[in-house]
């Protein structure tokens, strides 16, 4: 199983599905890579070797920002946007849909399960 910036990519998928398990990568971008280095794309991951793999290593640290700083960057970026508190900085802080998304239904993944709150109880008319 080789592994690419701290991270075990899968041995027996093709080269080009194998490397969109990297945060950051996806099918052009690992497409784009096997291209810069040389390596076929359809070949799976356990055949490539030792220099292969290096190349890889070697082509995202240079021009790539994947993975840990990938994420650190997008964390960095949500806490600029709470911390100047503009719209979109509130909207993470309340945890509500960031883009314009309807919160009167539909927004469950955001604010996660629904809280019932009591109700009035029905008035009945007694006469």
């Amino acid at each position: 199983m080789p592994r690419l910036l701290g991270v075990d990519i899968p041995s027996d998928r093709p080269t080009e599905i194998a490397l969109t398990y990297l945060f950051g990568v996806g099918s052009k971008t690992a497409r784009e890579l096997c291209h810069k280095a040389g390596i076929d794309p359809h070949v799976h991951s356990r055949e490539l070797n030792e220099d292969e793999v290096a190349r890889l290593a070697a082509l995202l640290d240079k021009d790539y920002v994947v993975e840990g700083q990938l994420r650190r960057q997008t964390s960095q970026n949500i806490s600029r946007l709470r911390d100047i508190a503009c719209y979109r900085g509130i909207r993470h802080r309340r945890g509500l849909p960031v883009r314009g998304q309807r919160t009167k239904t539909n927004a469950r993944t955001r604010k996660g399960p629904k809280k019932t709150v009591a109700g009035k109880k029905g008035v009945k008319d007694l006469r």
